[in-house]
Formats: structure tokens, sequence, C-alpha cells
């Protein structure tokens, strides 16, 4: 009796697969002792039990899982999914993630998530919205030709690699040539079906929304993509009988996923479970298509919804690592992963592909990346997850872990074999160094190693214990950076209680050394000055946060920085925000230097996003084509004085109107961030779009930002 009645309470999740119901290393209370004639001896017996296996689960870190113990993955198929018990995760922590203010990644750091999101095992990655930039399209682009193709895991997973796009031909053009190089490629197209957001913001009728969504969802399968999701935008508050409509038009044209967001968070779980229920009652066709859930998390309740969702029949999930999203961000990808483990029994026997081990590490390196780090009581990943300081909390952990521990930290990834193995110091050579960036999850190259070998020595003289905190920092400081276009060669500060603090900068440019001085109210104020008096971009300084990577006085210490840059009246093409904020971050073992590092790498991206930096020569010579890149001609480079060769995105279509019409995006490439042309399109006369000028004769010096974008 007592046995059966212990073993009934499953304190933990499986550590052993992130998706068996199996427990081999879970408390095992069920014994010939559970039958002695006295309770109390057969309960001492069963606790003794389930400790000894908690201490053998414990000793077990790092083991290898079994792949006997977990459901096969099913064979990707788009529009159907073989076993009706298994959930695709859908991450678009690269897409709506980065709408985040400030959590801008470079194409470098988005490769990079991308590998750890495929060794995590998400069935599909959102890589961004190419028609955004062409910055964008190549993030996308590289995305699908490198982890598009590579098996991933004892398997062989492959993860589908998405795009979005909005309603039209211009965008569905260029999400294909971004994911068509994968071997699972997927467009993501959606509209607006909320009558608040047709009326307003489309200004179309229900019926003319419904013709676009059918038209470009078969424009997209025409292009020979097989693999087509639709979402209706705003479907938490779109009348049903339009939604079940426009659904099944949809599936008619082709769309494989009928994904359903909750864009501004506003349903309740009961609600947006109904809401899924009723969608897979009532619309024709709807068993040819896999039905998704978007969760916003405006309310707190993306996660709850999102399992809501699940249970009413959604067999794809769209989250986020860490939940970031713009707003109140999104449904957490570690806190469904981990709901659906641990709570399979009552969520119907549903099951995921993720290998759970890997959380922690995705959470880390997106915190890194995008420079936006999770409070400490963030479930599942937050610092605080684990802790316990109440007396009776830790009195029943030592007695028995199972007691406030639902998830053990290893489940997670949380506690990893090397904390017990290599120990990195100064005294550790580039092979010991190598395998611990492998361990991390981490691949460069072999000249990005030997840039952060040399930064990891410098450190490693300077500290008795290098960890895998510092490793990670130094790797997003000396690796991870967007192009350089200013680098750090040297900071001298000085401050005290008398007098104003001062402070030296030496920058490194394209064109060489500049070194200016200046005064403010503390030492990190100057340097910022300093810098700004060589670099001369106009900034706001929105944010600014400093963290002790480890403890000690020895720590390596991350600076974070967010800042809104003058780049014109840019716009983002899907959210409409303007004055786009970057983030920076920077690392060392001194404030100034790590702060320093920091407001550069957010300049540099603002210079990348724009194109291109002040030159002392106008260009005036370029090639021109109809679609693809405009660079500016050898000469005009050599004429620059040796800075980067400009490159700008041109697209023309001929049955836009009578003339036909170009496209431009100005915004990358020739405006300089102070709002001055240095690059004319010679011989060229002014083409409009819908009204719009969009090239501009020389003379004329009008910087258009990519606002064009959501006008096309």
């Amino acid at each position: 009796m007592a046995s059966s009645l212990l073993s009934s309470a499953k304190p933990y999740c499986s550590s052993a697969n992130p998706t068996s119901t199996a427990r081999p290393h879970a408390p095992t209370l069920s014994s010939s002792r559970s039958a002695a004639p006295r309770f109390s001896r057969g309960l001492a017996a069963a606790v003794a039990a389930a400790n000894s296996s908690f201490s053998r689960r414990h000793r077990a870190i790092g083991r290898p899982v079994r792949a006997s113990l977990a459901p096969r993955r099913p064979e990707y198929v788009p529009s159907r999914i073989d076993d009706p018990n298994y959930v695709r995760i859908f991450d678009t922590t690269l897409r709506d993630g980065e709408q985040s203010p400030g959590a801008t990644m470079t194409s470098t750091e988005k490769l990079v998530v991308a590998r750890q999101l495929a060794r995590l095992g998400v069935d599909i990655i959102e890589a961004g919205f190419p028609a955004s930039s062409p910055d964008d399209l190549d993030a996308v682009r590289s995305i699908a030709i490198e982890m598009g193709n590579k098996p991933v895991g004892e398997d062989g997973h492959v993860p589908v690699i998405c795009g979005l796009s909005r309603c039209n031909k211009r965008d569905i053009d260029a999400a294909w040539e971004a994911v068509r190089h994968a071997r699972l490629p997927r467009i993501h197209t959606f509209i607006a079906t909320s009558e608040i957001h047709m009326q307003h913001k489309l200004r179309k009728t229900p019926e003319q929304v419904v013709a676009i969504a059918r038209e470009m969802v078969a424009y997209a399968r025409s292009l020979g993509c097989p693999d087509v999701e639709f979402s209706p935008e705003d479907a938490g508050r779109s009348n049903r009988e339009f939604l079940y409509h426009i659904l099944e038009e949809v599936i008619k044209a082709g769309a494989t996923t009928l994904n359903i967001p909750d864009t501004v968070g506003y349903t309740l779980p009961y609600e947006f479970g109904k809401l899924i229920a009723d969608i897979k009652a009532n619309t024709p066709g709807i068993e040819n298509a896999i039905i998704s859930t978007h969760c916003q998390n405006d309310l707190g309740l993306a996660t709850a919804n999102t399992l809501a969702g699940a249970r009413a029949g959604a067999r794809q999930l769209e989250v986020t690592i860490n939940g970031i999203g713009e707003r109140a961000g999104n449904a957490s990808l570690e806190e469904v992963v981990m709901a659906i483990k641990c709570r399979r029994e009552l969520l119907g026997g549903m099951y995921t592909g993720i290998n759970s081990q890997h959380i922690t590490m995705s959470s880390k390196m997106v915190q890194e990346h995008s420079g936006l780090h999770v409070q400490p009581h963030k479930a599942i990943v937050g610092a605080n997850a684990f802790a316990h300081e109440s007396g009776i909390h830790q009195d029943g952990m030592l007695k028995y872990k199972g007691t406030y521990e639902i998830i053990s930290p290893d489940d997670i990834g949380l506690t990893r074999a090397n904390e017990f193995g290599i120990v990195l110091g100064k005294l550790s050579g580039r092979h010991a160094v190598r395998s611990k960036l492998v361990e991390l999850g981490y691949e460069i190259t072999e000249k990005e190693f030997q840039d952060f070998f040399k930064g990891y020595k410098e450190v490693a003289e300077k500290k008795k214990r290098v960890t895998d905190e510092d490793i990670e920092a130094l790797l997003s400081d000396v690796i991870f950076q967007p192009k350089i276009f200013w680098s750090l060669a040297d900071v001298q500060a000085t401050c005290g209680t008398l007098g104003l603090s001062t402070a030296t900068v030496k920058l490194i440019g394209l064109d060489g050394e500049k070194i200016a001085c200046s005064v403010g109210t503390g030492p990190v104020d100057a340097a910022y000055k300093a810098v700004d008096e060589i670099i001369q971009i106009p900034t706001v300084l929105r944010e600014y946060s400093m963290t002790s990577v480890t403890e000690g006085i020895d720590a390596i210490v991350t600076t974070r920085v967010v800042v809104t840059g003058d780049v014109g009246d840019s716009k983002h093409a899907l959210t409409g925000h303007s004055n786009r904020a970057f983030s920076g971050s920077g690392a060392a073992m001194d404030i100034v230097v790590s702060s320093v590092r920091a407001y550069l790498s957010a300049l540099n991206k603002i210079s990348s996003f724009v194109g291109a930096i002040k030159a002392s020569s106008e260009i005036t010579e370029c090639k021109t084509m109809s679609r693809g890149w405009l660079d500016v001609s050898e000469l005009a480079f050599q004429a620059s004085k040796g800075r980067p060769m400009l490159r700008l995105w041109i697209e023309a279509y001929d049955d836009i109107g009578e003339e036909g019409y170009v496209y431009m995006n100005i915004g990358f490439g020739a405006i300089l961030a102070s709002g001055e042309v240095i690059a004319a399109l010679p011989e060229m006369e002014i083409l409009k779009v819908k009204e719009k000028s969009l090239l501009v004769p020389f003379q004329k010096k009008k910087a258009l930002g990519d606002e064009s974008m959501g006008k096309l």
C-alpha cells in the first residue's frame, strides 16, 4: 500500500530522455520490502531506495541517451504528422524574438543561434523576415544553406528553414530566394483577419482579404515551395465564421500549416483552447493541414494558451527561447517543452523532439547574442529557478530532493559534465581550449579561434581559473561582433572625488587611428563622449547595464548597452517601429574597457545597418542591374580612400505599372548616419512606387530610409 501511494507521486520529470515517459533514473519505490508488515519500515525502505536512485541519477550527468527510451521523431511531411501525439516545435527566436527592442543580432550571431537551435532539436527554425533588409535575406539564406542541409544528432534530424513574408509577391519572392537552398524549405505568409485590422490597417473588405490570401498562398506554391504556412493575423479577435472561411480557402490554395496567432495576447486559456477546437471542428479540409499556435504574452498567458491549444488539437507550437519578442514577448520554448515533458499524462500523451539537456545552453546563447537577460525568477532558466532559501525547503531538500523540485537541474543541462572535467587556466593549451569550445556547443573557424585564443590568454594570465561563463563572455566580445568599422586600441581614464573625470580614447578606423579626449560626470561618461567625438554618429543611450560574469575581484564584467541611432526615417518593415534600437555588448576585467567595447559594438551595428561610413569623397560611379546587388565601382572605392565598397539592393518589376517601377531600399548602403548621400545614381530618372519617390538625383541629397518597404 505504501509503495503504491508513494510511486504515484512522480516527483521528477525524466532526466534520461527529453521525450520519453519512461523514468529509468526516477525514484523507484516499489520493491519486495514494500510488502513488509509494518508501514513505517516499508516507508523507510522506499524513501531510502528513492534517495539512492536520486544519487545514482546525479552521478550519471552527461550519460548518453538510449534511443530505445524515446518515441522516434516522425518523418517530416508538411501537411500531416503520422504520430498524433507528436508536437512540432516551431522556433521563431531569430524572427519574432529579434523584434524585441535592442535585440538586433548580426548575421554571424544568427547563424550561431541557428546551430544551437538545431542541436536543441527544434523542428522548424523561422530564420527571419528576408524582405525586411538585404542583410536579413543573406542571414536566412546562410542558415538555409548550412543548417537546412546538415543532419544533427543521432537521428540525423534536419530542421525545416522558414522565412516570413507578408501577402505580396515581393515578400514571397524574397522569402523563397532565402529558404529555397534548404532541404526542407517553408514560406510563412500572413495577413490580418480581425475587423479592426482589416478596417483600420489594411483598409480592405473581408472579400478582398480572402482573395489576397488565396492568391498569395497559391503563388508561394507555384514557386516550387512544397511547404506553406498561413497565419490569419489577430485571429483571437477575428470573426469565427470568417476565420473558418479564409482558412478553408488557403487550404484549397495549398497551405500546409494553419497558424492561429493570438497577436495581442488577449485571449484566456479557455478561450484559446476553444478557438483551436472550433477551427478543427468547423473548417472544411482541416484534415489536410497542421494547426499551429502563436501566443503573445501581453497578459502573461502565452505558455498557458499554447498548452491549451495543444490539448485542443494544435500540433505545431510557435515559441521563442527565453520567451523574447516584441512587447511582453512570446510563449517560452523552455516552459512549453518542460510542461509537456513533466505533465505528458495529462496532455494526452503528447511529446516533442526537443533534447531538453540543451535548454540551458540555448538560453545562455540567446541571452548573450540578443543582449536580453532573463530575470532571476524566470521559470526553468532563471538564476533562482533551482535556488532554495527557506529553512523548511532546505531541510526537505536535504532529506529528499523531490520534496521541492519537480525538475532536476541536469534535465535542462544546468549541471554539465565539464564542471568535473577540464579546468582551464593560464597553462591550458590550444587543444584543451578548443575541446572546451566544442563541449560548450560552439563551432568557430580556425581564424576565429586564433582571435579568441589571444583574448583567452590575456584573461588567463590574470585569473587562476577560467570558467565556462568567462569563455562565453569572451566569445561574444571577440568573435560574435558586427562588422568592425571602429575598434578600441586604448582607453585611459581618471576619476576621483575632486574634479571632473577625464578619458582619452584611441580608436582604429578604416582610415587609421584617431584619438580624442573628453571630460564627463564619470569615467564611462567621459569615455563615451570621446568616442562620440571621433565617430560622430548621433545616438541616444537608452540602456546601460553591467554584470559580473563570475565571483571575485578578478571577475570578467560584461556590459550591455542599447542605443538608438539617427538613421533617417527608418522603420521596421513588419512592425513599423521607427528609431530602431541597437544593442551592444563588451567584456573585460576593467569596467571602463568593457563599457567602451559595448558602446563600439552598438555603433558598429548602426554603421552596418545604414551600410556606409562617412566618406570624404563623393561616389558617383555605379554598376546597375534590374534585380540584385548594386556595387560601387573599384574606381569609386579607391576614391573613397579605401573605405568598404557600398552595396545597395535594387529590384525592378515590370508588372506594377505601365512604365515599370523600381523598388530600392537606400537605407542599406547609401546613407550616412548624418543623412548625407555619398552614393549617386547618374543618368537615372526619378522612379516612383505608388506616388513615393525612391530614387533621387544626387544633387537633392535627400536621404530615404527603408520605410518604403511597407508601402510597396
